[in-house]
Formats: structure tokens, sequence, C-alpha cells
């Protein structure tokens, strides 16, 4: 009820014509992850674009721990005035399913701004790996998976879901070795220390690219242009497994429309800044579109998502506390 009274309070404060200066100091972007990892790198980028638009900087925070619920916990119980908001990726959706307690509820906690982009992930192994191809992955996992390991970054994570939809596609399950973060589960890999990872392609990329890492599949429908000799997962024969980790802006409930119908145009327009674009090319990812960086889109994104990974998890018996 107090969360619900200030809310109201700030609304009310904030509806008349002065709100209409929005905003008069900088913005925080909370980042639900550590610093370094691929929401960070997305969430960078469109801040510092959205900061011309607004005309105040756009100053990205990372408070990471427990998946992304320690992030979005705190902006859910932020003051709801438009200057904090939160950058989260699939996870939004997934923690309603992995979590038995959250402090907040995914769906009713946050108000709206729009979808930012959809990224690819990509099945990667350490440079020995023996398999050659996808469907060799799959039958030396499932001859030897009392002996292969899987790396990610922790349950909630980007790897760590696509890690499950990945056992899931082939009925098997591997051994997790959780991280803190993608950054030190990237280094292992490369190290030779775990065998297969799934990560975001702005993860990824480079480290394909100068074959320090091995490739087998993308969980597209089509290929990614940044690394066109890595198959889709359907084309190596496949098919369920395909999964996009999307990236969503939100703020905290309450938040006054004043500052959501500015937030999206600057949203909109920074998705469309050539430099955005260009950078998230080279990650492996494309900014989302006008129609999608809308609060209607993510709304409906989120709402879609978690009916969609609910069974998934359940079925892997995943969970946290």
């Amino acid at each position: 009820m107090r969360k619900l009274l200030a809310a109201v309070a700030v609304t009310a404060l904030f509806a008349g014509p002065a709100f209409a200066e929005y905003p008069e100091r900088p913005i925080t972007v909370v980042v639900p992850f550590a610093a370094g990892g691929p929401t960070d790198t997305v969430t960078r980028l469109v801040a510092e674009s959205m900061s011309k638009d607004l005309g105040q900087q756009v100053v990205v925070e990372n408070a990471g721990g427990a998946g992304g619920t320690l992030g979005a916990g705190k902006v859910a119980q932020a003051t709801p005035d438009g200057y904090t908001l939160l950058l989260h990726h699939i996870g939004m959706a997934t923690s309603a399913s992995l979590y038995r307690k959250l402090a907040y509820d995914p769906l009713n906690a946050f108000d709206y701004v729009g979808l930012v982009t959809d990224v690819p992930m990509i099945l990667v192994a350490k440079p020995t790996f023996e398999p050659t191809d996808l469907k060799g992955v799959v039958d030396y996992v499932k001859a030897n998976a009392d002996k292969v390991n899987y790396a990610n970054a922790g349950i909630g994570s980007a790897s760590h879901l696509c890690g499950m939809l990945f056992m899931s596609a082939i009925k098997t399950k591997l051994t997790a070795v959780p991280y803190k973060g993608t950054g030190p589960a990237l280094t292992d890999l490369m190290g030779g220390q775990v065998d297969v990872m799934c990560d975001q392609s702005t993860n990824v990329t480079n480290q394909i690219k100068e074959k320090k890492i091995k490739a087998y599949g993308t969980t597209t429908k089509t290929r990614i242009p940044a690394l066109p000799d890595v198959p889709t997962g359907a084309e190596a024969g496949l098919p369920g497994f395909e999964v996009g980790i999307w990236h969503g802006l939100y703020a905290p409930k309450g938040t006054p429309k004043a500052a959501i119908d500015k937030l999206v145009p600057a949203l909109q327009k920074a998705l469309k800044d050539p430099v955005v674009v260009e950078r998230f090319a080279s990650l492996g990812t494309v900014p989302s579109s006008d129609a999608d960086a809308t609060p209607a889109a993510l709304e409906a994104k989120l709402k879609s998502e978690i009916a969609r990974w609910k069974p998934i998890i359940e079925a892997a018996g995943e969970y946290a506390d």
C-alpha cells in the first residue's frame, strides 16, 4: 500500500506542466548483470545515444546478482519519477518460474518503455572439442553425458537458459558449471577448462572469428550475417534449438506517462542511430523496430515468454530460492 501511495503522489506531483521539462537531471539505467557482459554492452550503446536526444546523461549502473533479480528488484522499489530505469533481458520472463520467491512481480511491478534488441545465441565449445559439426556434438554428448560439462553464468543467465534449451532439444542432461559471470566462463572455455557453452552472439562473435573457440550452431531461423559460416540449429539437424535473448527497457510502476512519452521516442531514435546499428551488426544482432520499441510490444513479449518458458523450466527442474 505504501508503494502504491508513493506512486500516486509522484504521479500527481509530476503530472502538470512542470514535468514537461523532463529530464532535468541524469537518468540511471540499471543493468542487473556485471559490467562487460552482453547486456551491459547493449545498454551502454543505447544509453549513450539516448543521452544525445534527451539532453541529459543516461548513466549505466551495474547491479548484478541472483540471475538479474537483485537489480530488477532494486528498480521495482525505486521512486517512479522517470530517473531510474531497468534494461533487462529474457530473464525478466524466466525469473517468474526459476525463482520460488521474488521480491517483485515481473508483470506488474514495472511500466514498459520498449524492446531494444533480440540477440541470437550460439552453441560454442573449447578449441580442442572433438566434434566437427552440430550433429557430431549431439552424438558425442549423448554418448559421453557423464563426462561433458557446460558452462553458464549462473541460474537465470542467458547462457543458463540456452543450456537448458539445448538439453531439452537433445533430451540429455549435462553437468552444469556455473560462474559469476559470462566473462570468466568464456575465459575458461577458451582455456579448455570447460567443454561447451551457449551464449549471446554479442559476447562470443569476436572469439569465434579469432578461432579462440569453436562454433557449432545458432539459435536463429536464418544465419547471422556477422558469422555467415555458422549454420542455424535447424540447418544442422536440431530444429527445436531456437531462442533469442531479447532485451527490454522498463521503469518502476507508476512512472508518469509524461516521462514514458519522452523515453519511447528517445529509445526509437537511439535504435536508428548509425553508430548503434553498425555496432549491433558487428556483434551479430539488430536493433528493434519502431513497432517493437513500444510499451505495448514489450508487455506482450513478456507475457508470451513467461508462458513459453514455464514448462521448459519445470521439466528441467532447475530452480533457485
